[in-house]
């Protein structure tokens, strides 16, 4: 079956009859989910088969953003609330092997989640390496200040959503961290030089650059392209993604309605294709610029579509767990970091 090259969202609990032809006519590769889609698990699990019918694929991928914290779209009271990825980074300055296994518990907890209602990807772990005086668009997200911590703890981050049957969305490559705005916003530019980043924000990418998918960063790398951002750029997405960090998965952009990028809809998405990008991701459910992406959406086809092929073949049948003594020692990992810091 054919289909095209780009994830949508869609506008509420459930699908319109305008969303249902739109879906049926230009078959798009996956969905995503956001706040305004979720009620109750009977209400997500009925909106994802729905999705999965109206495109004609049982293995169409549902996407979410379920990090904990601050970015979780399913919460209380019919889901858990899980820590930030800072009580990962403060667990693993007290003993590493205690960050390292509340990421991997957190992490598998929420694959429970999502696996209970057939959603099957998250965007998650991020690599990104923030500094100081950085926006807080990151913030408590990140789990560390140095590459090889956030590597190490995004690793366990992606194992415990592999052994719960969910595919990782690596982000926001090649880094995030060093970015003065918030991209939702404007576009950030980054002065650092080329070694630096390679020494650093590069370098957290690197060593996860085996993870079977990928999402950009609307971020511009002044040393290497001072004109586009990476989402946009053929010299970021050639020379540092798929050449220096390695990255060799499914590369999809970033939000394609956020206001870093510049141009209509419509020109935005022929950048980000122009560039390199396998897929264009548009989330905010509106019709219109669902419209204006699918009309410069290619057919999904080449290496892009073996790329997806491949990132769907590498899930995996969650393994057994018990969910209870699971959570009870997430708890007491994080307890030991004082009662706030969920």
């Amino acid at each position: 079956m054919t289909m095209r090259a780009f994830i949508t969202g869609t506008s509420g609990l459930h699908l319109s009859e305008a969303e249902r032809d739109f879906i049926r006519d230009f078959r798009p590769w996956g969905f995503i989910l956001f706040k305004r889609n979720v009620q109750s698990p009977e209400q997500v699990t009925a909106l994802v088969q729905e999705l999965r019918n109206c495109v004609g694929r049982a293995d169409a991928p549902v996407l979410i953003d379920q990090e904990g914290g601050r970015v979780q779209r399913l919460g209380p009271p019919h889901w858990p609330s899980y820590p930030a990825g800072r009580v990962f980074d403060r667990l693993y300055d007290l003993d590493s092997a205690l960050g390292l296994r509340a990421a991997w518990l957190s992490a598998r907890l929420i694959a429970d989640d999502l696996h209970r209602l057939g959603i099957t990807v998250d965007c998650l772990p991020l690599a990104d390496v923030p500094v100081a005086g950085a926006d807080a668009v990151i913030g408590d997200r990140a789990y560390g200040t140095t590459p090889d911590k956030v590597a190490a703890i995004a690793r366990a981050v992606t194992e415990g959503l592999a052994q719960g049957g969910i595919l990782p969305v690596l982000k926001h490559i090649p880094g995030h961290g060093r970015a003065t705005a918030d991209t939702h916003v404007r576009l950030p530019t980054v002065d650092t030089p080329e070694a630096e980043l390679d020494a650093t924000d590069f370098a957290a990418f690197k060593a996860l650059a085996d993870l079977p998918m990928a999402m950009t960063a609307h971020v511009v790398f002044s040393a290497i392209d001072g004109a586009h951002p990476a989402t946009t750029s053929a010299t970021m997405i050639e020379r540092v993604i798929r050449a220096r960090i390695g990255f060799q998965g499914l590369l999809m952009s970033d939000d394609v309605s956020m206001n870093a990028l510049a141009g209509s809809i419509a020109e935005r998405t022929r950048a980000i294709f122009t560039a390199g990008c396998d897929m264009v991701l548009h989330c905010n459910g509106k019709l219109d610029e669902m419209q204006a992406v699918v009309a410069e959406t290619p057919e999904l086809a080449g290496e892009a579509l073996a790329r997806a092929d491949r990132a769907l073949a590498a899930r995996k049948a969650p393994a057994g767990f018990d969910r209870s003594a699971v959570r009870a020692e997430l708890d007491a990992l994080i307890n030991r970091l004082g009662p706030a810091s969920v």
